[in-house]
């Protein structure tokens, strides 16, 4: 398989292509990954692989008609991965336009260049080519702590800026395989977390704001409830639906761990307060503030995997609790990571976090 990944350089795009180039056994003869390097980018995330000859970097944006024509057909790909979006909840209500620009207008670009390269494919590989679209169960809206689950049949709605071009991009998404016949799969997801994860949301920034012994910001009253997702765990799912997912379907990937967000923060500090203990030896708790609730804040997502478990048979590896002190220790040993993100290129702006 040759594979093209959009937005390869964030969180769950880099995770996804060290997950693939480091199996064993991959089906991989060569992965191409397309990102803008916008401020959530990090090359520095895949910077091992580099010398990997399987792995191709190329720099620009999925809205670039001329560029993904190019690269669709000089590295013959198989298949898309869609990860490229602005996904920040506190930046889309600052400014919305960003969201619709990358996340509907990108994503419909890249759409169309997939269907003029797949019409292109000869048989075999025209019937096995695949376009999957990585998204968020931010697009269905918020529970009550009594509704069910999320399932892949509840009607989505959006209640911020950034849920709602996510929203529009399924939906563009859903229409190529409908009217194009394009055969296209889409995950939804709930909140990640763990490795190379950008520093302004919620877990990561709790950690560092923490050992740099600054306020740990809890929005409201800290009961918004978030299912979490350890980010492999993740990565695993969207290459299983990928291989052998339905075309034209959707499929939920949920961690099975609906937390509140303040007992996600008391749970970063108890193991911080063990594994590096504040000089005055009290406990990092103490750093907690709560801070003005933030606008439209969804109370409570989660999410019914049940299809993507009967159907393929994928289960979460990890706990909560197994997730978290891993994410925990790789903070630890990485802090130059963050450090080299808030010096040279976030310096300047407010740090959020996203929940």
């Amino acid at each position: 398989m040759n594979l093209l990944v959009t937005g390869g350089c964030g969180f769950i795009g880099s995770n996804f292509i060290r997950q693939r180039l480091l199996e064993a056994g991959s089906p991989l003869r060569r992965l191409v990954n397309l990102d803008a390097l916008t401020y959530a980018g990090n090359p520095a995330n895949l910077a091992d692989l580099a010398g990997d000859p399987r792995y191709t970097f190329a720099h620009g944006d999925i809205g670039d008609a001329a560029l993904v024509a190019r690269l669709l057909a000089e590295h013959a790909i198989d298949a898309v991965v869609n990860f490229a979006a602005e996904s920040h909840v506190d930046r889309s209500i600052d400014s919305p336009e960003p969201f619709v620009q990358t996340n509907v207008v990108g994503t419909l670009r890249l759409l169309n260049a997939a269907r003029q390269h797949w019409t292109r494919l000869p048989e075999p590989r025209r019937a096995a080519f695949r376009f999957l679209h990585v998204s968020t169960d931010e697009v269905y809206g918020t529970l009550t702590p009594t509704d069910p689950a999320f399932t892949e049949e509840t009607p989505f709605a959006p209640n911020s800026p950034y849920a709602a071009s996510k929203a529009a991009s399924d939906h563009l998404v859903r229409s190529y395989q409908h009217t194009f016949q394009l055969p296209t799969l889409t995950t939804n997801c709930s909140n990640n977390y763990g490795p190379y994860h950008f520093p302004e949301k919620l877990i990561p920034l709790m950690i560092l704001n923490a050992l740099e012994g600054k306020p740990l910001p809890v929005y409201g009253d800290g009961q918004q409830i978030r299912d979490w997702l350890y980010v492999e765990d993740h990565a695993a799912a969207i290459w299983l639906v990928l291989q052998r997912g339905r075309t034209g379907e959707t499929y939920n990937i949920g961690g099975l761990n609906e937390k509140p967000n303040l007992e996600i923060v008391r749970t970063i500090c108890a193991l911080l307060d063990r594994k590096a203990p504040r000089a005055d030896g009290r406990s990092y708790a103490e750093q907690i503030t709560y801070v003005a609730d933030r606008p439209g804040h969804d109370r409570r997502y989660a999410i019914n995997c049940a299809k993507l478990q009967r159907e393929l048979g994928w289960a979460p590896r990890e706990s909560f609790a197994t997730g978290i002190e891993k994410t925990v220790d790789w903070y630890l040993t990485h802090r130059s990571w963050a450090a080299d993100i808030t010096a040279n290129r976030y310096a300047r702006e407010r740090l959020g976090a996203k929940s």
